[in-house]
């Protein structure tokens, strides 16, 4: 076992010489209360997972999860009610969150595999397990150092922060196998840490079979990699590596797919795809649907090539109308890890509709163009992004993203960027010009909106001199 005070230590390259586990903030202060009680109640508190990795890596805390040992659950509830309001949560697991703080303790635990499948374990909290014990469970060594809050003292049984500067994804045990969840964690954390996964880790993933995963948890997975990740193609290697791959054949079919390399020099579907993934970061606006949203999109804008790509007799190489084409490759994928029937209409929508941006700017459409693109896509702003980070996966950056730049400020003047235009004659308009609710009500309100969409009025006032005029057939004296 590696046991240091970062305090005295000369530091390694790579690393800070003094994580700062703990500052000057309210959420830190609240750490050293719970830590000072558990000391005084004879028990400790450890610093345990990302909180303590991030540290080492010089990344503020945001967050903080805390391990006790030699108190029993009943004694660490009281002492901890005492002071602060405490909700338990995830009762097989005796978590702990304090107030509205982002902090979770929980009690040491063992986990014994009985069964199949990510949730097929017995768990057993343990008080009284020595720091190596309780760091076994752990999935990567990174993610198996504990700190002390109040010492600053690192414990490192698995040699985490040598991975940490070797920037390496490691597994800590045999067991982590039992747990086929795992194989997803390395697939984000590469991504997010950008961290190379170890080969020996590499090899134990390609034994393991995802075993009936909850779609929920790989939605989760799938979600941090896409909405945290800082290069997402770095998951999807790993993916690819280990044989995961197999597992989402939406995205094997891309492997392979050829591009015309005058449009395309990085090479296939896959490795654009890859670059594509990689601008994320970029267009991200925290806003997590949102983010999410695009973040599939881009993931899958391309699932219809495999079946479109055709060589043509003067050697180019043609994919016509695999934006529409991919559609159900695209319901396919995402029906497997997400049950939001909206949030599946809003990426068909972005996926279908991706190439016409591009069309729009070139060719100077019309307000009327952009206008129906609106009605299909429903989101232009998303649409934007979703292009933008199409155009970013040719290296060198595409030289054209000032197309999307003028998409964009279009798509604002025209007040259409998050939204289609609201239908300016509305079902009242009707009533109050005498006409009775029935069969003809929809028709001419979507006669009038079509009309609309077309420029033949813009506001309220030429909205009703038409529906005067050309409805009623009344005219102006």
């Amino acid at each position: 076992m590696n046991t240091c005070n970062y305090k005295n230590t000369t530091g390694q390259s790579g690393i800070p010489k003094s994580p700062v586990f703990l500052s000057d903030s309210e959420l830190s202060d609240v750490v050293r209360k719970i830590a000072n009680l558990i000391k005084n109640a004879g028990g400790r508190a450890m610093l345990v997972g990302g909180c303590v990795r991030d540290a080492i890596r010089g990344i503020e805390i945001n967050d903080y999860d805390i391990e006790v040992y030699g108190i029993p659950a009943e004694k660490l509830y009281s002492l901890l009610s005492s002071s602060f309001s405490v909700n338990s949560v995830g009762a097989s697991f005796g978590v702990l969150k304090i107030g509205n703080y982002d902090i979770d303790v929980a009690l040491p635990r063992l986990e014994s595999k009985f069964m199949q499948g990510h949730r097929g374990f017995h768990i057993n909290t343990r008080p009284d397990l020595s720091f190596s014990e309780a760091a076994s469970r752990r999935d990567f060594t990174v993610n198996s150092i504990m700190a002390d809050p109040l010492t600053s003292e690192i414990i490192d049984p698995f040699d985490g922060t040598s991975d940490i500067k070797l920037q390496t994804l490691r597994h800590v045990g045999p067991k982590f196998s039992e747990d086929p969840l795992r194989v997803l964690r390395a697939m984000q954390f590469a991504a997010r840490l950008e961290y190379d996964v170890h080969p020996e880790t590499v090899g134990l993933c390609s034994k393991i079979t995802p075993e009936n995963l909850p779609a929920e948890r790989l939605a989760g997975e799938w979600e941090k990699l896409l909405l945290k990740g800082a290069r997402p193609s770095l998951g999807l290697k790993f993916l690819h590596d280990c044989g995961w791959i197999q597992y989402y054949p939406e995205l094997q079919a891309l492997i392979g797919c050829r591009q015309d390399p005058r449009w395309h020099p990085e090479g296939d579907v896959w490795t654009h795809t890859l670059h594509a993934v990689d601008a994320l970061p970029v267009v991200r606006k925290n806003n997590r649907m949102d983010d999410l949203i695009v973040a599939v999109s881009v993931l899958c804008h391309d699932f219809g090539k495999p079946k479109t790509t055709e060589l043509q007799k003067d050697g180019r190489i043609t994919s016509y109308g695999h934006e529409k084409v991919g559609v159900a490759n695209v319901r396919s994928f995402i029906r497997r890890m997400w049950n939001m029937p909206d949030f599946e209409d809003a990426v068909i929508r972005l996926v279908a509709t991706h190439m016409r941006p591009v069309a729009l700017v070139v060719n100077n459409s019309s307000d009327k163009a952009y206008r129906k693109l609106s009605l299909d896509a429903r989101r232009l702003d998303l649409l934007a992004d979703v292009v933008e980070c199409d155009m970013r996966a040719t290296p060198p950056e595409d030289p054209h993203l000032d197309i999307i730049h003028k998409f964009r400020d279009r798509a604002e003047a025209l007040s259409i960027a998050k939204e289609p235009p609201k239908p300016l004659i509305q079902g009242r308009h009707l009533i109050e010009r005498g006409m009775e609710p029935g069969p003809k009500f929809g028709r001419i309100l979507k006669r009038c909106y079509n009309r609309q969409i077309n420029g033949e009025f813009a506001d309220e006032e030429s909205a009703m001199d038409f529906l005067d005029e050309v409805i009623f057939k009344k005219r102006k004296t």
